[in-house]
């Protein structure tokens, strides 16, 4: 009988079970769990770590998804999820010095709306509405920005961590300290984040602009110049069609607009949903299908994505204007729901390399674009928004994308630019897309050929266990010595520390 908190589904599980990531059954993050928690407070995460410890069980904590793939757990049946979602105060608000607490399970959407009622917000320090800070920190999330400090750990002045003990822990900033510099990306490997200081800054209005460039002036271009100049700034990728779309953010002053846009981000109508998976299902057998699929996403992707938050009434023209957080990240539109929630599920890949090999790096996936083209395969992006080319400001830590000061001649001081390139997982079939060996061969090139970092929620084992390579073994020794202080017994053991060498066994 557990002594704390509640267990997800009202029971323990009665035998291992797969946990899965947002996309449900079918979708596992790890394969076998021997039970789901659903903790309530601080306290209840403690105590549910301290029982699991007691009775020799693996622990991970999950907030409400940013996994794709199996590399969540260690594969030992014998482990518990601790979900934290329900772990929600914010708390301890300081305006004048620029911080405020909240726990675990806080998402961005949470906090945000929160801080905006009170004037404030976090900054360029976000990602995805639907992923909580803690896991962000963990994961080493981060906006698209090469001008601003845009790793979410960059607004982290304090967190406490549950350790493998089940004692909590306080880890201040001090980027001396390898204590830090292993929390600020943990993969979740030093214990449960249970509360974050977090620096707040006073709301701000923004713009975003889009344009359409053809191919060649982004592979042949002054990417930096592109990125550099605003606060967040991305592209858009449509390999069939050989252009991008290149976003493009920055502040406003006071007055400038009184539209209030808020961006939609992944969601869509049943009627959109249904009609979306007939024809990307297609593509499986018939690449026409993926031709038409890449068109009509480039041409939905051209308008803005936006409506008025105040009237719900679609933005048709660019530029755009909102507080920050509605206008850089958005979320759900309240007559629509996420694309996963009906059926549209993806796979995922994404890398980090450095700024100064970004040419080369892009004009190498061309080439293999090509190199399909010329056997009679035209590949295309399978996803509502092409290929998500993202762009990060260095951030020194031990196992972040943007960390720098590597030992594989690369200069990562001006920056990375991430290759995330999300497909569709057709439902019919194996499951397996059109071409599926192109994808495989991609990501392969790309790790061998490239100095670059995976991003730790969005690829896959292999892909993890081919990329080790290219990690600082230096960094990873620091790593290795701050989880065995905060975890000997690796109750927090995980499939990516296991392909990371993170482990003596």
């Amino acid at each position: 009988m557990l002594r704390r908190g509640f267990v997800f589904g009202l029971a323990a599980l009665a035998a291992a079970e797969p946990y899965n990531t947002f996309d449900g059954p079918g979708f596992p993050a790890c394969n076998e769990v021997a039970a789901v928690h659903e903790a309530r407070t601080v306290d209840e995460i403690q105590g549910l770590v301290q029982d699991a410890i007691a009775a020799g069980q693996k622990v991970r904590a999950s907030g409400l998804g940013h996994m794709w793939y199996d590399t969540m757990c260690s594969d030992d049946p014998n482990t518990v999820i601790i979900r934290t979602e329900n772990v929600n105060r914010i708390w301890d608000l300081d305006l004048q010095g620029g911080s405020v607490w909240f726990e675990a399970g806080v998402t961005f959407l949470q906090l945000a709306e929160w801080l905006h009622d009170r004037g404030a917000s976090v900054g360029y320090t976000l990602v995805n509405w639907n992923i909580t800070l803690a896991g962000s920190v963990a994961m080493g999330a981060h906006r698209s920005s090469i001008r601003e400090d845009s790793m979410v750990a960059a607004g982290v002045l304090e967190m406490d961590v549950i350790d493998g003990k089940g004692e909590v822990r306080r880890i201040v900033r001090d980027n001396d300290d390898d204590t830090w510099l292993a929390a600020s990306t943990s993969l979740g490997l030093l214990g449960v984040i249970v509360r974050m200081k977090f620096k707040i800054y006073p709301d701000f209005k923004v713009y975003a602009d889009q344009k359409i460039l053809d191919e060649e002036e982004v592979l042949d271009g002054d990417i930096e110049k592109l990125i550099v100049p605003y606060a967040t700034a991305n592209l858009w990728w449509w390999p069939y069609k050989k252009k991008f779309h290149w976003r493009y953010y920055d502040v406003v002053p006071d007055g400038t607009s009184d539209q209030e846009g808020f961006q939609n981000t992944f969601s869509v109508t049943k009627l959109e949903a249904i009609a979306a998976k007939a024809l990307l299902n297609s593509g499986k057998y018939l690449p026409t299908s993926n031709f038409l699929a890449e068109e009509i996403f480039f041409g939905r992707w051209e308008k803005p994505n936006f409506r008025d938050k105040a009237t719900q009434k679609p933005i048709e023209k660019w530029p755009v204007y909102g507080w920050n957080y509605d206008v850089l990240i958005g979320g759900l539109y309240p007559d629509q729901r996420p694309v996963w929630e009906y059926g549209l599920h993806g796979y995922t890949l994404e890398l980090a390399f450095p700024m100064t090999q970004a040419n080369d790096m892009l004009r190498r996936v061309r080439e293999l674009f090509d190199d399909e083209a010329r056997k009679g395969r035209i590949m295309t992006s399978t996803y509502t928004s092409g290929i998500n080319i993202k762009f990060g400001r260095p951030y020194f830590d031990l196992l972040g994308q943007v960390t720098y000061n590597e030992t594989d001649e690369a200069d990562w001081t001006r920056g990375a630019i991430m290759f995330d390139f999300p497909s569709f997982h057709p439902s019919v079939g194996d499951g397996l897309r059109y071409n599926e060996p192109f994808y495989h061969n991609l990501a392969n090139v790309l790790v061998d050929e490239f100095p670059c970092r995976p991003h730790w929620t969005k690829n896959t084992r292999d892909v993890f266990e081919r990329s080790a390579k290219n990690i600082n073994p230096d960094n990873l020794r620091r790593f290795k010595a701050v989880r065995e202080k905060f975890d000997p017994n690796s109750v927090y053991r995980s499939v990516v520390g296991e392909k990371l060498g993170l482990y003596d066994d």
